[in-house]
């Protein structure tokens, strides 16, 4: 690997890390005051337990000897010792060090979902689970030889498209973020409109992070292709992300007459989602109207939780999940080469459904069965009385902001 390439994979590696970050200010200027820290802390939680899990086995387990193996071995290099002593360590470090910014904001995601109501230690413990028993298996199902990297070949298909993470990150964290709130089930008077955000620049910062940090995300990968696709991967990043906030706001002053900063940032983030798994097979025309097309259907899909009486608190599964299902089913149609519409047929649509389909259900139900588990056991919802004053006191013993009375 050249150093320009070395160069551009450290690169990329902070900038997707700074992604953790930006989820904590995006979510945390949403929830209330006083559960602020809260909700920042379940994704510091997140980065400082998975990016240790990694190291240890995680890496390992990511990648796969047979196309049909679950994950690989976790104590086949239990804490890299035999990688980081190998001829090629500096450069497959790198890959290692990048590999794990991907598991710790997956992860990271699903908190928004259980916001204002959550034990941090039973978030932990999901967490760390979670991510060993789903995300580093399905990261080697996508990435590491497994059977849906195989699944073209296998059927006699075009191979799936997960560029940079539509099935492993977005469907992931947002299927097993519905099952979570369907286990701990909804805020004390949930209804619509009951839960202003608190800051909302605090949400606009952390879009922005998100946006800027995503160049790393959609591109970063290409430090093993000495960048040659990282023009086409740029403009998509940049055009589809800025037509799904046009998409969002249409639809906003469509149906509640005003277009909204909140929703501009939403718009922003259900964007990034969508072109994430299609960043680098698609044309920029194509990638602008996914942006146009997902920003307006995940402005309404924040709507189904109210109509169908779940509480996800911060819209992860309308935009995670729903945006990552249209980026990854969108291919099917307009994929270069391989979509329905641009010279292909239904082969691609059929392998990224086989695909989408697969990992929401795995990550759905085995996130419920954590979740259940651990709320049986030793709780994973806080009490009632500590859910209305606001868990940062309760919780973590500080407050995000001092309030006084003069």
């Amino acid at each position: 690997m050249d150093t320009g390439s070395i160069a551009w994979a450290i690169t990329a590696t902070a900038l997707v890390l700074f992604m953790t970050p930006g989820v904590a200010f995006f979510y945390g200027g949403l929830v209330k005051a006083k559960s602020v820290v809260s909700m920042m802390m379940m994704s510091f939680g997140a980065l400082g337990l998975v990016a240790v899990l990694w190291v240890l086995y995680g890496y390992n387990m990511s990648a796969v000897g047979g196309v049909w193996d679950f994950a690989g071995n976790p104590f086949s290099d239990f804490g890299l010792g035999q990688l980081a002593t190998g001829e090629s360590a500096n450069t497959d470090l790198i890959g290692v060090a990048f590999g794990s910014t991907f598991a710790i904001i997956t992860v990271a995601l699903i908190s928004g979902a259980i916001a204002d109501r959550a034990k941090f230690g039973s978030w932990m413990i999901f967490a760390g689970i979670w991510a060993t028993v789903v995300y580093f298996p399905v990261a080697a199902w996508v990435w590491g030889g497994g059977w849906i990297l195989n699944l073209g070949e296998t059927l006699g298909l075009p191979e799936v498209i997960d560029y940079a993470g539509g099935t492993a990150v977005h469907i992931n964290a947002g299927a097993a973020a519905l099952a979570l709130a369907l286990v701990l089930g909804k805020r004390v008077g949930f209804q619509k409109g009951i839960d202003k955000p608190h800051n909302v620049p605090l949400t606009l910062l952390g879009a922005a992070v998100l946006w800027f940090g995503w160049f790393g995300f959609n591109a970063g990968a290409e430090f093993s292709n000495e960048l040659a696709g990282v023009g086409l991967i740029a403009i998509n990043t940049i055009g589809a992300t800025a037509a799904a906030i046009i998409g969002w706001l249409i639809v906003e002053k469509i149906k509640d007459g005003k277009p909204t900063a909140v929703g501009a940032a939403s718009g922003a983030v259900a964007g990034l989602v969508a072109i994430t798994p299609a960043c680098a097979n698609l044309e920029p025309g194509w990638a602008l109207l996914l942006g146009i097309v997902t920003g307006a259907i995940c402005a309404l899909a924040i709507e189904l939780k109210f109509k169908m009486g779940f509480d996800d608190s911060l819209d992860v599964v309308g935009i995670h999940l729903v945006g990552g299902l249209i980026g990854t089913l969108y291919l099917g149609f307009f994929a270069i080469d391989t979509g329905l519409f641009t010279g292909g047929d239904l082969g691609q649509l059929a392998v990224q459904t086989i695909a989408a389909v697969g990992v929401m259900v795995y990550s759905f139900v085995v996130a419920w069965i954590l979740g259940f588990a651990i709320e049986k056991t030793i709780g994973f919802r806080v009490k009632n009385e500590d859910e209305l004053a606001g868990i940062d006191t309760s919780v973590h013993g500080s407050e995000a902001y001092k309030f006084e009375t003069v």
